[in-house]
């Protein structure tokens, strides 16, 4: 997963639990990647949610780019169960996301 560090994604899905609370924050956390970030993003929730396989990275990622026609905080936030998908495609990649979450959190309380 070159495009984007998994601890981003760890945020993404924090935040994503936290919606609609947590809106502005999570726009802006998104609007600030970089379209490889986002494209890889986008990536990894279909990956996540079945729409790609985790051995046709490259593929998602080429067409999440290609696709992009809405702002990916608002597309990301039109799809059911964000979080959850995030959190299965990091799996689906062999990234444990529920240790990046934890490091996360760690990271809060010192």
């Amino acid at each position: 997963m070159p495009e984007i560090a998994s601890s981003t994604v760890a945020e993404i899905i924090i935040l994503a639990r936290e919606l609609p609370r947590a809106e502005n924050e999570f726009d802006s956390f998104i609007e600030s990647l970089n379209e490889s970030e986002q494209s890889a993003l986008v990536a990894m929730m279909w990956i996540g949610r079945g729409a790609f396989e985790p051995e046709d990275w490259d593929e998602a990622v080429r067409t999440a780019g290609e696709e992009r026609h809405t702002p990916t905080a608002s597309y990301l936030k039109g799809s059911p169960h964000l979080a959850d998908h995030l959190e299965s495609g990091l799996e689906a990649l062999g990234i444990s996301a529920r240790d990046e979450e934890d490091q996360l959190y760690r990271w809060g309380e010192t």
